[in-house]
């Protein structure tokens, strides 16, 4: 018997109630037989524990299922299968079968009768939480390693680490399924212990009914408590001067990781302690939770804006390593959420910036200075490691996310950026309005560690980066007939430029005419294929032909050379399209791109 919402549906217990509205009716609890289930998936629902309090069932009597099935939670633990409990007692284990929701990575799709219920629950943490909540805290997975990784050894020696986990109002089944992960995929004498840092939560399940059912773990789990809400740079320092282990293994709150994923980490940092490692980053999808292996031919990198990108890793990298996709790649920046550090290099290295605020730009900050100051920052290929992606944060910002993150950003800029930080600040004014603290004793921090300059990072660690190093204007490209201008609008790859009213916040209308005489807006270029236009937004290949472009600085015209036809105003048949027009010289083809110089 289980607890369900339907007929048709076996409903795990979870603990979100307190974030449901106040008025959201509670389901009543339905005591039947599940068909056509493992033995053991409806023991596992009914026993209540999985995620107790979300839908806080009950029967008519107002009785919790959890009462009217004493021994079913005196037997095992919550949502616990045999398949994957290497680590786990066998007092834990309920079932051996492989199947079962979300089993293997895959996909678990609603029933249509509880669409609108699953849609009004996504909104507490931003991923499918109903989904979430049928799934066992060890699900199995897929091995989508490299086959060239799964035969390969580690030194019996390595260091052993702590596993520091942020969380702030997390869900209970990815909080849960992300520490089952680590221990059960983790050999235990490598895994030091599991750090889970509260970041002021306020959901009542992750007080004490978290820190009781951590104990009946086999790997030690501390639960550190911020005092008030500090973001997850601030967190994760409060849970590094916590730990205890070699290395400081830093994870997300809903993560899953793989067989083997531990072992590459730490033996690349016992070949080199200066060197930071992160695992390839799968993607669990914030709708299904089906689990989708991540390339091992993408790297980090980051656009104008200083968000971070991935990118196809280059050629000369792949040059590097000699073709062999196992050994790991040199990237230029992390996404931040999980990586590895030695220890006391953490600390020697300046751990994070403690003035950034909450959350953003500290992934970047620590991608260049590692590698400005002597360090180096690889992907492991061999290391796979789960993360869902959601497409918005359930979370606020203090001061709003703008605000936070174009402080963090300023910080990184005036430290570590040098003159290029000049460049950042005309894409995003924005930026130099906002009140960024004291920097000194980040800078001293690079003074006494003797960091290279930014345009070493960006010549020998990211020659491909898509800041452009000589360029002739940076700015607005405004049109003297209509005193609109240029304006990308916000559009991907393969879309029309645009033209739009001068805002002069930068932005979406902010180009570049470069030494190469591309004209850019971030990894775009203005590219014409055929004559009379349109002008499409392509990816910058550098080989000049439908992206060359030359500027006439005492008629003012761009003309395209492989068309031999200028960039002229809107037609009447679109108003927000620059056009392609043989070249006449008139004031519908004068361009004023700000910024001008005469040398790049």
């Amino acid at each position: 018997m289980a607890c369900s919402l339907s007929s048709n549906m076996a409903q795990v217990a979870g603990p979100k109630a307190e974030d449901l509205a106040a008025t959201t009716e509670k389901p009543k609890c339905q005591l039947h037989q599940i068909e056509d289930q493992p033995q053991g998936f409806g023991l596992r629902a009914a026993s209540g524990l999985a995620n107790p309090g979300l839908w806080a069932p009950h029967d008519t009597t107002n009785q919790p299922c959890s009462s009217l099935l004493p021994a079913v939670v005196n037997v095992a633990l919550p949502q616990i299968k045999g398949h994957s409990s290497l680590h786990v007692s066998t007092s834990a284990v309920i079932s051996r079968n492989q199947e079962g929701p979300g089993e293997m990575g895959k996909a678990v799709l609603i029933p249509k009768d509880d669409q609108e219920k699953m849609k009004e629950l996504f909104k507490i943490n931003q991923f499918n939480l109903m989904a979430s909540d049928l799934i066992a805290l060890n699900r199995s997975l897929p091995d989508v390693r490299l086959e060239g990784c799964k035969t390969k050894v580690y030194p019996d020696e390595l260091p052993n680490t702590s596993v520091v986990i942020v969380f702030h109002n997390e869900a209970w089944s990815t909080l849960l399924r992300t520490v089952y992960s680590v221990i059960n995929r983790s050999p235990h004498y490598l895994l030091s212990e599991v750090i889970l840092v509260d970041d002021a939560s306020e959901r009542d399940f992750l007080k004490l009914t978290l820190e009781n059912y951590v104990k009946t773990l086999e790997v030690p789990v501390k639960i550190i408590r911020m005092e008030e809400r500090s973001g997850l740079i601030r967190a994760r320092l409060r849970g590094a001067a916590a730990s205890k282990g070699q290395v400081i293994t830093f994870l997300d709150a809903h993560c899953e990781c793989t067989l083997g994923w531990l072992e590459p980490l730490l033996a690349r940092i016992k070949e080199d302690r200066k060197t930071v490692v992160c695992p390839i980053i799968d993607v669990i999808s914030d709708d299904t939770f089906e689990y989708m292996a991540g390339s091992d031919m993408t790297y980090g990198g980051f656009n104008w804006k200083l968000n971070f990108r991935w990118y196809p890793v280059p050629q000369r990298e792949m040059d590097r390593r000699k073709g062999d996709r196992t050994l790991p790649v040199r990237t230029p920046t992390m996404a931040g959420g999980l990586f590895s550090i030695d220890r006391n290099y953490f600390e020697e290295i300046g751990t994070y910036d403690a003035g950034m605020d909450i959350w953003g730009g500290e992934n970047l900050e620590m991608s260049f200075r590692i590698w400005q100051c002597g360090g180096s920052l690889e992907i492991v290929t061999c290391s796979h490691v789960g993360h869902v992606f959601r497409k918005a944060t359930p979370y606020t910002f203090p001061g709003g996310t703008g605000h936070v993150i174009n402080k963090n950003n300023r910080r990184l800029a005036e430290v570590w950026m040098d003159e290029f930080k000049d460049f950042f600040y005309i894409i995003s004014p924005g930026v130099v309005k906002v009140d960024y603290g004291d920097v000194s004793v980040r800078k001293t921090l690079r003074e006494n560690l003797k960091c290279k300059p930014f345009s070493w990072y960006l010549e020998n660690i990211y020659p491909d980066s898509q800041i452009p190093r000589r360029y002739y204007s940076l700015g607005e490209i405004r049109n003297v007939e209509t005193n609109q201008c240029l304006d990308n609008m916000g559009r991907k790859e393969n879309e029309k430029v645009g033209i739009f009213n001068c805002h002069g916040m930068g932005g979406n209308q902010v180009f570049s005419y470069t030494a190469d005489k591309e004209i850019r807006t971030d990894d775009l270029c203005l590219d014409v294929s055929r004559l009379n236009g349109p002008v499409i937004m392509l990816k910058c290949h550098h080989m000049r032909g439908n992206q060359l472009w030359e500027y006439d600085a005492e008629r003012l015209t761009l003309r395209h050379v492989n068309s031999n036809q200028c960039l002229d105003e809107p037609s009447e048949d679109d108003k927000m399209v620059p056009t392609m027009q043989d070249c006449s010289g008139s004031r519908s083809q004068q361009w004023l791109l700000r910024n001008m110089t005469l040398g790049a």
